[in-house]
Parts: structure tokens; C-alpha cells; sequence
């Protein structure tokens, strides 16, 4: 087979439509699509998750986190995150516009640590979890969100990292968002 020919029959670095996909562009669509810390966020009344029975974590009024860990996440994944939660504006003033962050409205954090958050469903009916980190690695980022979260004024209640959970939880609102390091959404 020619050169040419070999180069032309090879679906390695091709985009699928023939074309040739250049070493910049597959960078970029590996950065598209590389895992980052993921936060579901929920402006709550009260909650609290309980593990084999015994309560291990219980807010009133705040907000309760949901946090997955990627396998690329890097420091500043902690850093972003923590900040942007404690200066999110979910609360409610006099007005009933939510204007009002954690800190002004004096609500408090419950961290539940949750690796399904990255299930890939896009092939078959069984999640894939293939982009969550090894429990190792997602847990020292876990309490390294914790420790940051104390360390701008807001210790968090939690679950137990790894545990079965059930959470309980009166959604106010209902105000959910989603966060994540890559500034995605």
C-alpha cells in the first residue's frame, strides 16, 4: 500500500467525516471532555444523612452538596469550587430574589461525597464510572473541599466518605445547581 493510500484508509486521526484530525484538535477534544470536580447544589430547610442507622451529619437552613471528584481534578478544582459555593447567591432577601449567599443569609453546608456523579449513560443502560477518581485519590480531595469549607468560615456536616447513605432532605424552592471546576455551567 502507498503512503497516500495507507494514510487515507486509516481511521486513526480521522474525525469521521474523512478528514484528518490535527495534533491541536485532538488536544482540545481531550480537553473536552477530561473529568473535573463536580458539585450538585441544593438550597434546603433542613437535612440530614444518616449512615447504618446513626445521624452523621444535620443542617437547618443552608444548603446540601453533592461532590464528585474526577480523575484529573488538580488543587485549584478545591479552591474554585470551595469559593464559588460559600459566594453563591441562592438565598432569598426581603424581595424574594435570590441575592443572598451563604454567609448573608446564615445558612450551613452538609458534604456528602457521591462518585456516581460521574455516571457516563451515553452507551448502554449501566452507568460507567470510568471518569471517577479511585477512592484513594477522591478522598483526599473530598477532605481537602471539607477542610477548605472550614477554612472560609463553614465547617461542614458530612456523610461518611465510601459509606451507604441516606440522605433526607426538605428542597426549598426548589432551587437546585450544578457545579463544576471546568466554569462548564
Amino acid at each position: 500500500m502507498t503512503p497516500s493510500l495507507e494514510r487515507s484508509t486509516s481511521l486513526e486521526g480521522q474525525n469521521g467525516r474523512g478528514g484528518r484530525i490535527f495534533p491541536v484538535a485532538k488536544r482540545r477534544m481531550a480537553e473536552k471532555h477530561k473529568p473535573v470536580m463536580r458539585a450538585v447544589v441544593q438550597r434546603v430547610r433542613e437535612a440530614e444523612v444518616r449512615v447504618d442507622g446513626r445521624v452523621t451529619g444535620k443542617i437547618s437552613r443552608g444548603m446540601v452538596v453533592l461532590l464528585g471528584v474526577g480523575k484529573t481534578d488538580v488543587e485549584d478544582a478545591v479552591e474554585y469550587l470551595a469559593g464559588k459555593l460559600v459566594g453563591l447567591r441562592i438565598f432569598e432577601d426581603e424581595a424574594r430574589s435570590m441575592n443572598r449567599s451563604l454567609a448573608e443569609s446564615g445558612g450551613a453546608i452538609l458534604l456528602v461525597s457521591q462518585f456516581t456523579l460521574y455516571g457516563d449513560c451515553r452507551k448502554g443502560r449501566r452507568p460507567s464510572f470510568d471518569d471517577a477518581a479511585p477512592p484513594d485519590v477522591a478522598n483526599d480531595f473530598y477532605r481537602r473541599f471539607a477542610d477548605r469549607l472550614a477554612a472560609l468560615g463553614f465547617p461542614p456536616q458530612e456523610g461518611v466518605f465510601g459509606a451507604h447513605m441516606e440522605l433526607a432532605l426538605v428542597n426549598d424552592g426548589p432551587v437546585t445547581v450544578i457545579l463544576d471546576s471546568e466554569r462548564r455551567f
